[in-house]
């Protein structure tokens, strides 16, 4: 169950994680069981078909694994499947590390239960912690279990839905223990790669690009805001001086936001929710693990001819790198292009 988050030793913890994760194989149901099924809503065999076609392509067409991974279905009682719960010391960015012998050091705990999550933050807090929960519709046991499609996964259109299932077979092929940032890059790349594949196939055009420069945008505020608080902290400053700077850069990033918004977005209101509710060290954790080495994989993928088995080679052989050796060489390919690189 180290896959689901890192490093609590404590038998609750583990009980929790193997109780969840055998309750989602012991109530998935094969997708062509289900889309017949007369009792399945039209919209979800619907929505479930186009997965399962997906599936197909990720395997014959985009070089990921042939297995049984998202070929079931599991219809949850909760909006997510787990919540993953994220915390810093109170002056700096950096998480405190949750760590498993399997999926090495990550940033986050998760927790099958929102209330079991929020418990553990209450904890976590007391001890004077920055601390956010975040509910989570996917994640993926790299290839231990054969993982399904979840319920909670149609809260996404089917685009996100089927690019999440190349996401996470992406995870299953390579996967570096303790690289949180190199690991979702390169899942993230082939979810993206795939997507516009997936699509070309099926004759449409491609995806909303105007939504995903947005996104890319406020990524990169809030990156800055990041590098600031790290500034504020590194400063060498009292407490009372480094709150009151982390005071000053919180509210100055809400107005850089409503600048940008109004400017390059306008009528665009997408993120207000996200700036006007309170923000932590914690909070922006997961902000940039998602991107920052995709513009290096996506020089790998045009280095390796575009051909799917090609690159996850390379990408194999940057696996196999010391970190400090595959960071330097992640640059190189960027030539520039990724945020939070240097």
């Amino acid at each position: 169950m180290s896959l689901l988050s890192c490093g609590c030793n404590s038998l609750r913890y583990y009980a929790q994680a193997a109780h969840g994760q055998g309750s989602l194989v012991f109530h998935r149901r094969a997708l062509d069981k289900v889309i017949a099924d007369p009792a399945t809503p039209a919209l979800l065999a619907t929505r479930l078909r186009l997965a399962q076609q997906a599936r197909a392509f990720a395997s014959e067409q985009l070089a990921l694994p042939g297995n049984r991974s998202y070929t079931t279905y599991v219809s949850l009682d909760r909006p997510y499947v787990v919540w993953n719960v994220f915390a810093t010391p109170p002056y700096s960015v950096q998480a405190v590390p949750q760590c498993f012998p399997i999926a090495g050091c990550v940033a986050y705990r998760g927790w099958f239960s929102e209330a079991a999550a929020q418990q553990d933050a209450a904890r976590l807090r007391v001890r004077g912690d920055d601390v956010w929960v975040g509910g989570v519709p996917a994640y993926s046991t790299l290839g231990w279990v054969d993982d399904p499609i979840l319920s909670s996964m149609l809260r996404w259109d089917d685009d996100e839905l089927d690019g999440t299932i190349f996401h996470e077979l992406a995870h299953q092929l390579v996967y570096v223990k303790g690289d949180t940032t190199f690991n979702e890059s390169f899942a993230s790349f082939v979810q993206q790669e795939g997507l516009r594949q997936w699509r070309r196939s099926r004759g449409l055009p491609a995806g909303d690009g105007g939504r995903q420069a947005m996104d890319d945008g406020f990524t990169r505020l809030v990156l800055d805001l990041r590098n600031r608080l790290k500034n504020v902290y590194a400063s060498g400053a009292d407490q009372v001086t480094m709150e009151a700077g982390k005071r000053r850069e919180l509210a100055a990033f809400r107005v850089r936001y409503a600048q940008w918004r109004d400017s390059q977005w306008p009528g665009e209101h997408r993120y207000d929710a996200w700036v006007a509710a309170p923000i932590n060290n914690a909070r922006l954790l997961p902000f940039g693990l998602y991107e920052q080495w995709m513009p290096a994989f996506a020089a790998l993928f045009a280095r390796s001819e575009r051909s799917w088995p090609a690159f996850y080679a390379d990408v194999r052989q940057l696996a196999h790198k010391p970190k400090s050796e595959r960071d330097e060489t992640l640059r190189h390919l960027c030539n520039g292009a990724c945020s939070g690189a240097d």
